[in-house]
């Protein structure tokens, strides 16, 4: 089993951890409501996928 010879030091620890960071999710606009929306996805507004109406808007 691999063990390591020297003390691996907090400042190149921590400089490898600080590559390690989330993304913010990217976002596209509806082309029917022009909403924010996740891509590859119905869009929560309006409904619509594709150009066409998934699912009924229930919020009116």
């Amino acid at each position: 089993m691999a063990v390591p010879k020297k003390k691996m030091s907090r400042s190149r620890t921590r400089r490898r951890k600080a590559m390690w960071k989330v993304a913010a999710p990217t976002t596209t606009t509806c082309p029917q409501c022009n909403s924010a929306m996740l891509p590859h996805r119905v869009c929560p507004e309006c409904g619509s996928y594709n150009g066409r109406e998934v699912f009924a808007d229930t919020t009116e």
